[in-house]
């Protein structure tokens, strides 16, 4: 077997008290296994009750099994099953028809990076309530067993997305793996983001695929440190639950910082790295601080440890969607060089957008 052969068979991924042996490629996932139709329209029926029955009580928090915490709108978006082409307009909550399917935005930006030179990577996030699907209300979803993938309609769009040519990570198998260790799950209980366990498992994923290109060995690298810790946090869900006096949440966090002897400081985003780091709030969790509870934790800086240098962030706390690539475009009407030594975009937003946000308009990346 080839090398890279081997690097698209089984890969066992080690971080300190986080072992999970996942199946991966950049263009597909290998580990896949037959979901009964009926089991998956289950999932999907629950889903929509839950995100319903949340709507009459005017909530976006919807209460689960031991303690777990789901969005409504996240729920919503899984019940509706296949979301573009023509069924787009039906079952998106775009504010105009003509930008509810994400597919004709997709390829857009991608013609528009392909003008540039410059690669483009879509990493959705998986719903959590996908990961943790046997965490949804007992008395409406009981999954036997190991959980397996039960979101075929992301699985179809991805592989509609690759036929023509746009490179898809696909998160949802190597987070199924990973989602029990003892480092803690890789999503929240009580927010809507990952975790910091799912940072890092994101980041080495991204990582692997970014090491891929053949631009990636040009680059000068440096070592970072890292160190796990704990924290406690207040959820965006917990915030919105009708059962405030819950405990905070505590999480384990891999905080990463620069090689100094002096002493190390948090990794400084850098405008002229290669690599952009683009999308929505996922890409600040652990980073920005404030609500986004912590710094020095989050993707950003995962990424620019397994990588060995630091990348560019353009994220936003609204839609990482149409927002964020209007906060692209703004970046390089403030600096008409932005995109030289540009290689890669690196798309990661909550999968959830693909139905929930305000729709996906074509936006320029350049001025």
């Amino acid at each position: 077997m080839g090398t890279a052969a081997r690097d698209a068979a089984v890969r066992t991924i080690v971080v300190p008290g986080l072992v999970s042996v996942v199946c991966l490629t950049v263009i597909t996932t290998a580990c896949t296994m037959e979901v009964p139709d009926d089991l998956v329209q289950d999932v999907r029926t629950a889903a929509a009750e839950l995100a319903a029955d949340a709507a009459k009580q005017d909530t976006s928090t919807v209460a689960g099994r031991d303690g777990w915490l789901f969005f409504a709108p996240e729920l919503r978006h899984i019940s509706v099953g296949r979301f573009w082409g023509d069924r787009a307009a039906e079952v998106t909550r775009a504010r105009s028809a003509d930008t509810a399917d994400p597919l004709p935005a997709i390829l857009d930006f991608k013609q528009q990076l392909d003008a540039l030179r410059v690669e483009l990577l879509l990493v959705p996030v998986p719903p959590k309530s996908i990961i943790y699907a046997d965490r949804l209300p007992q008395d409406l979803l009981g999954i036997p067993g190991s959980l397996p993938r039960l979101d075929p309609a992301h699985a179809a769009f991805y592989e509609t997305l690759r036929s023509l040519g746009i490179e898809v990570l696909d998160l949802t198998e190597p987070f199924l793996e990973g989602r029990s260790n003892s480092e803690g799950p890789v999503y929240c209980l009580q927010d809507t983001h990952w975790s910091g366990v799912g940072c890092v498992l994101a980041a080495q994923h991204i990582a692997r695929a970014v090491r891929a290109y053949p631009w990636h060995t040009a680059i000068a690298t440096t070592d970072f440190v890292i160190d796990w810790g704990s924290t406690t946090i207040t959820g965006d869900l917990r915030e919105g639950s009708d059962t405030p006096a819950m405990p905070r949440e505590e999480l384990r966090l891999r905080r990463v910082s620069t090689n100094d002897p002096t002493g190390g400081t948090e990794v400084p985003r850098d405008p002229t790295s290669p690599v952009v780091l683009l999308g929505d709030s996922h890409n600040l969790v652990f980073h920005a601080g404030g609500d986004m509870h912590s710094t020095g934790a989050g993707l950003p800086d995962q990424l620019a440890y397994e990588l060995g240098y630091p990348i560019d962030l353009v994220a936003v706390r609204g839609s990482g969607a149409t927002a964020a690539r209007v906060s692209l475009l703004r970046r390089a009407q403030r600096d008409p060089s932005y995109w030289t030594g540009k290689r890669l975009v690196v798309w990661c937003f909550s999968a959830r957008e693909f139905t929930e946000g305000d729709g996906w308009a074509l936006v320029p990346v350049t001025p």
